[in-house]
């Protein structure tokens, strides 16, 4: 189905522009990401705990922080204001993350959701199976293990992308490929840095993901440049790729937005579980859509020009 039967889009013609925007989106990024110290990592990768509990009535969740400001176990005094402390699903659940701690009491987790327990007594279920939503702990060795992981996963990616589109088309191609990929997954971790977002494992999954629907879009765009190519010999290469750009236009539209609007309906229906990956897969489709026009593509005219 096309839904824009036909266009002369001057595409490649607007590549300054792209790539002013471009540059500000990764600075901004950049710089988000240089003052706080890097990406917020989430317990998946720092190590720490995560608790989840759920009252029979909405609680106020600054009175949560203030009575986690000053705590004592086991004889130690503990300041957990400043923990993450936000809603889950609606008001009357709770969730806190917090970071590895040296010297953990035993059976932290359980001494500590009775101190939630006991911030609200009144609006704590009768059965108190009910009232812990889940408990989750990772050990620092444990999240730098993944932390690595990640990392390995990101990199080994793009390298066999590379290997690939050098294989199935030519290395500037692959080059094209890789600029875009770069691109997206930098955008998207600093709009996670700037709106103060946690990078988690599901995270990371999502930007797996952004990289295949990224690339498969490019590719698409790609396989077409080279069909053109080969009957448009005469032609230079900018319109060469304008005119696949233009007759790939309408595959790239319905795509993008079909899929836009599914993980935009799990951003908005989907849960707290799920936000930070939906949102991710927002940002990345976006983005991807894009950089397969304004970045895949004028770095092969680069490269071909060379």
């Amino acid at each position: 189905m096309r839904i824009i039967k036909k266009t002369n889009i001057d595409f490649i013609g607007k590549t300054n522009s792209a790539a002013v925007l471009s540059t500000v989106l990764i600075f901004a990024g950049v710089l988000s990401m240089i003052l706080n110290g890097g990406p917020k990592l989430s317990i998946d990768f720092k190590g720490g705990t995560f608790i989840a509990v759920n009252y029979t009535d909405p609680v106020d969740i600054e009175t949560i922080r203030s009575e986690l400001s000053s705590i004592s176990i086991d004889g130690q005094t503990f300041d957990f204001g400043n923990a993450e402390i936000k809603y889950f699903g609606d008001e009357s659940n709770i969730a806190v993350r917090i970071s590895s701690i040296e010297d953990e009491p035993k059976q932290f987790s359980k001494k500590f959701t009775d101190i939630l327990a006991n911030i609200f007594p009144d609006k704590v279920p009768t059965d108190r199976s009910n009232f812990i939503l889940s408990v989750e702990k990772v050990g620092p060795k444990v999240g730098a293990e993944l932390s690595s992981d990640a990392i390995m996963a990101m990199l080994s990616a793009l390298v066999l992308i590379l290997i690939y589109v050098s294989i199935r088309f030519e290395f500037k191609y692959a080059l094209g490929a890789i600029a875009a990929l770069t691109h997206d997954v930098l955008i998207t971790l600093g709009v996670f840095s700037i709106l103060g977002y946690e990078v988690s494992l599901a995270v990371i999954a999502a930007f797996l993901t952004i990289v295949g629907y990224s690339l498969n879009d490019t590719i698409v765009i790609f396989d077409r440049v080279r069909e053109n190519a080969k009957a448009l010999k005469n032609i230079h290469i900018k319109d060469v790729i304008n005119q696949s750009i233009n007759e790939s236009l309408s595959r790239t539209i319905i795509t993008s937005l079909t899929t836009f609007f599914v993980v935009l309906i799990l951003f908005l229906f989907g849960g707290e579980v799920i936000h930070t990956f939906s949102f991710a897969m927002i940002v990345g489709v976006l983005i991807g859509t894009y950089s397969s026009i304004f970045v895949a593509s004028p770095v092969v005219i680069k490269m071909a020009s060379k």
